[in-house]
């Protein structure tokens, strides 16, 4: 699964017609807060989980014991490969159902493609790896919708089901939970390090290898421990997305650099300064919130910070329980660990070595 060329299209790469790098290409956290103050969230008695936190997906009651989880995402070309980008995009966006708790049911394409230039046999490849992880998840792709665009972008509009009671929220997180992230960091690094042509070929299968792991066993994992707050981290980063949650949770979190797992070489491509923009704008927005210690550096912040794309699940749980779901990960080949703690606060992060 690592990047190959589009001899159709004059050997021109998929990745050349992208402007950023997968999730990295989202309007900065920032920017968007500023957007989303300007609009009213929408309220109804069945609307079980709307806009006002930032969470991952909406989720509509249907009865006492069924509600619907919806969420959307799409995002331009982060490998070669068509069908491996078909399956990133749907991995990415399938996660949002899992971060709720959720199962998903079924979804619908969303494809924008430049007609005239990509031939219509790779967009089918493309649909194939969407399709793929349908198959692979238990859902069903059906169908969706298509436009012309100079720019190639993929996604999912994803359905999905969860028990009223057993939702998972970014709100959710308490003091005493010990944090445990899913995926490594470093995939925005990695896939800019790519189009600047200085990743390895270990650094690429492994970042491709993370990209296209569903999070559902980590979900599975979640739901087992009792976790009270989860989130997939994403184009805001892993300090973007706990900042969301530590203020929507009204606490503090803890972060150990060294115990957040990173992807094989990805520091020294930060070191190098191979990091994407998006990386950038999430380390200014949370710096406002971030208190880091003595021995934390501007590349720890960085690789923090870093945009990812279908990256992994954090969540929060009573430490012993943190522990299990971790052991039990790592017995299924997820690289999963415990990173930090939950501490009584008011949505603040430090940052530790």
């Amino acid at each position: 699964m690592t990047d190959v060329t589009i001899d159709q299209a004059g050997a021109r790469r998929l990745t050349e017609f992208s402007h950023g790098a997968g999730c990295g290409c989202k309007i900065g956290p920032g920017k968007l807060a500023e957007i989303l103050a300007t609009i009213t969230p929408a309220t109804h008695p069945d609307l079980l989980v709307g806009t006002e936190t930032g969470d991952d997906a909406a989720v509509w009651r249907l009865d006492a014991d069924r509600a619907l989880v919806a969420t959307t995402d799409f995002f331009t070309p982060v490998v070669d490969d068509p069908r491996t980008w078909g399956r990133i995009a749907a991995t990415n966006a399938v996660s949002d159902v899992y971060a709720m708790g959720g199962r998903p049911l079924f979804a619908l394409n969303i494809v924008a493609w430049p007609s005239e230039v990509l031939p219509p046999d790779v967009l089918g490849e493309v649909l194939a790896g969407g399709a793929d992880v349908g198959r692979d998840c238990g859902f069903a792709v059906v169908g969706g919708h298509s436009i012309d665009d100079p720019e190639p972008k993929y996604g999912l509009a994803v359905v999905g089901e969860v028990h009223p009671e057993r939702i998972l929220t970014n709100a959710g997180l308490r003091p005493g939970d010990a944090l445990v992230l899913t995926k490594p960091l470093g995939v925005g690094i990695a896939t800019t390090a790519v189009k600047a042509g200085t990743a390895t070929a270990e650094l690429l299968d492994a970042a491709v290898t993370a990209m296209c792991t569903p999070n559902a066993a980590a979900a599975d994992a979640a739901r087992t421990a009792r976790a009270g707050g989860c989130t997939d981290v994403t184009g805001f980063g892993l300090l973007g997305h706990l900042r969301k949650m530590a203020a929507a949770s009204g606490v503090d979190a803890v972060v150990e650099t060294g115990a957040v797992p990173l992807l094989p070489g990805v520091r020294a491509q930060a070191d190098a300064g191979v990091v994407p923009g998006g990386t950038r704008r999430n380390r200014d927005w949370v710096t406002e919130a971030l208190d880091t210690a003595p021995g934390v550096t501007d590349t720890d912040v960085l690789l923090l910070a870093d945009a990812q794309t279908s990256g992994g699940l954090l969540f929060g749980a009573e430490p012993a329980r943190a522990a299990a779901a971790v052991s039990q990960l790592r017995e299924e080949g997820v690289q999963a660990a415990v990173i930090g703690s939950v501490e009584a606060g008011a949505g603040r992060i430090r940052v530790r070595p």
